[in-house]
């Protein structure tokens, strides 16, 4: 069993930090793993290259990065891939499922908005998996219900379909308390994408235990609704107060952004 977390970003695209410092970082925090997945956009034939051999180069028996790509496809849908290398040349979100699918990689639509749902049921070539909960885009308060609806419906269509549980991480001072714990007897990317592939893993936020699944109590879909009601206000003050502080010509310090991003 190991302890990881899903979806991080670095330098190689919008992420404050380095490989390195990812590794640092997640290594003092207990974690064993980290898939991490720049965004396809920023790389071309030669970055990618150096991409996948320095992430090679920070992983050994105490640590693994697993690598991977987020895609930007049309009407700004986001496809992770586990395990993906390659460049892609469409932006059509089933032809880049079936890209992700071709390298023996795990497709998974990031942080799916609400007005995708139906369009995504409407696919005839289906992921692996959906982000049920990410905890910038969701926050760290709760996902949304209605997510772990979705891949409920997949799920008749496409059994095998997990839900995944992602940080989606930037900044060096997010929120990194979503984890995933996968059950797996060795700590290399073959057996991590297996155990994530075969749906052998929890994902764990305090004593909170969340099934590959994504099968859930209504008490815990209240609760994550509840707290995406507070999320949500939360976010919406903040917003409202920035609106204010530019109106008025003044910048918020990076200082003060790094703090909310502790919390928020």
């Amino acid at each position: 069993m190991f302890k990881g977390a899903l979806h991080a970003h670095s330098k190689y695209s919008d992420g404050d930090l380095t490989l390195a410092e990812h590794r640092q970082i997640y290594l003092a925090r207990g974690f064993s793993f980290l898939c991490i997945t720049d965004h396809s956009e920023y790389f071309n034939s030669e970055s990618i290259v150096k991409y996948v051999q320095e992430l090679q180069r920070h992983s050994d028996s105490e640590f693994c990065f697993v690598p991977g790509l987020e895609y930007r496809c049309d009407r700004d849908m986001h496809i992770l891939g586990y395990g993906a290398t390659q460049l892609a040349s469409t932006t059509n979100p089933e032809s880049i499922i079936r890209h992700i699918a071709s390298q023996d990689a795990i497709s998974v639509i990031a942080h799916p908005k609400d007005k995708f749902f139906s369009w995504i049921e409407e696919f005839q070539t289906l992921p692996q998996g959906i982000e049920a909960w990410n905890s910038k885009y969701d926050s760290r308060y709760g996902p949304r219900p209605e997510t772990f609806a979705l891949v409920q419906r997949l799920r008749k269509r496409s059994p095998e379909m997990h839900a995944f549980y992602g940080q989606d991480l930037h900044w060096r001072n997010q929120f990194r308390g979503l984890s995933v714990v996968v059950d797996c007897k060795t700590l290399d990317r073959t057996a991590i994408l297996a155990a994530l592939r075969a749906g052998k893993y929890e994902g764990h936020k305090n004593d909170l235990r969340l099934p590959s699944s994504g099968i859930l109590p209504e008490d815990v879909l209240a609760k994550f609704g509840e707290g995406q009601a507070r999320s949500r206000r939360i976010l919406q003050t903040l917003r409202s107060g920035k609106q204010i502080l530019d109106r008025l010509g003044i910048r918020v310090p990076a200082s003060v952004k790094a703090q909310l991003r502790r919390i928020y």
